[in-house]
């Protein structure tokens, strides 16, 4: 039996240590701004009734861009995608928006409305989570609460994963023929981090305060020091108010330089508050991503939107938004559509849903 010469066996085990070290390294340094993963949009959603969708196609034929829905929250984070995104209605009484007129419309047509509701979910008090009230309503958990337990409990049973985006619209948009939203208020917003912190603990949650450190502003604090260490914040969750001016500002009275805050906001560059920008069109807005990137924020940005690309099977968006380093991109189509013929499917290289930002 041959021996390997003591000098080799030497320069073999210093080599193998070396590269055990570098390895440790790089994964220390890795940060959260780091990695780039794939999330859903509209992540609760189940799709319209067929004849409720029908109905609307004839009054509204551009509502094609509707016809879509998802998995389950849990399924889709088991597939291994990391950012959802919830829209959030106000019901402080509850009861608000119970037997929603679409299906009223599904009966006059002669069919026979799917079930919805059976628990009587929407008369409990609170944050309710659907699309549109009144014709696009059907969610996989119509209680915002309850989709933060789910969240919460699939991260109980599957630690170490990385830390979850999660995107809020807080809806209160007036539609024609339907019913008014209660509008989101200061006081409104702050539900939103009151039913937030009722399920999560503070070592749950990637915060501002978190973030902002010792430093005198969020922007000062990743523009300096930049995000924290990923391995630091495994397991966690990370909550962004996706609005614009008008709702921004009415948290911040709130909570004002987000002291306090659950939420991350989408404030411009420039302003004490900016750290996680939504910036949907990567194609229109490849360069500002891609130098806002650089510069320490994180983004957050749109692979398709309307059903477009799905129905086209175009990925040039998809391609941009990954080029232009955004660490969060969404897409109806982690999985192809059951609802037309496409192959559409996004995803990266292996088939899998996170990788590091600057792996093409």
């Amino acid at each position: 039996m041959k021996t390997i010469p003591a000098l080799l066996f030497l320069v073999m085990l210093t080599f193998f240590f070396k590269r055990l070290s570098d390895d440790v390294s790089a994964t220390d340094e890795v940060k959260l701004n780091d990695i780039q993963v794939i999330g859903s949009h509209n992540s609760y959603k189940i799709g319209i009734d067929k004849p409720l969708f029908e109905y609307l196609l004839e009054q509204y034929p551009a509502l094609t861009s509707l016809e879509y829905e998802h998995i389950p929250l849990s399924e889709q984070l088991d597939l291994g995608l990391r950012s959802l995104e919830l829209d959030v209605y106000a019901d402080p009484e509850g009861g608000y928006f119970s037997n929603p007129k679409g299906l009223e419309v599904v009966r006059e047509k002669g069919a026979k409305p799917k079930p919805f509701d059976e628990m009587q979910k929407l008369q409990e008090p609170g944050l309710k989570v659907f699309h549109i009230q009144e014709i696009d309503f059907r969610s996989h958990q119509l209680l915002f609460k309850d989709a933060l337990v789910e969240l919460k409990r699939w991260s109980e049973a599957n630690q170490g994963h990385t830390p979850i985006i999660i995107t809020l619209n807080a809806k209160d948009s007036e539609i024609k023929d339907t019913r008014k939203p209660f509008p989101f208020t200061g006081e409104t917003l702050r539900s939103i981090d009151v039913e937030i912190r009722e399920i999560f603990e503070e070592n749950d949650l990637v915060t501002p305060d978190m973030i902002r450190g010792n430093h005198g502003t969020l922007e000062e604090a990743i523009l300096i020091d930049g995000w924290p260490v990923l391995s630091n914040v495994k397991n966690c969750f990370l909550f962004v108010l996706d609005e614009g001016e008008e709702k921004t500002n009415r948290y911040l009275e709130q909570f004002p330089l987000l002291k306090g805050a659950v939420l991350f906001v989408n404030e411009k560059e420039g302003n004490p508050n900016a750290a996680f920008r939504v910036i949907n069109d990567p194609v229109k807005n490849f360069d500002k991503i891609k130098d806002l990137v650089s510069k320490g924020y994180m983004i957050r940005t749109r692979a398709d939107a309307d059903t477009k690309e799905a129905r086209e099977n175009d990925y040039t968006r998809f391609e941009k938004a990954k080029a232009s380093g955004a660490q969060v991109i969404t897409t109806d189509y982690y999985l192809p559509s059951t609802f037309f013929e496409s192959d559409f499917k996004i995803g990266f290289e292996g088939g899998v849903y996170e990788r590091g930002r600057n792996q093409e």
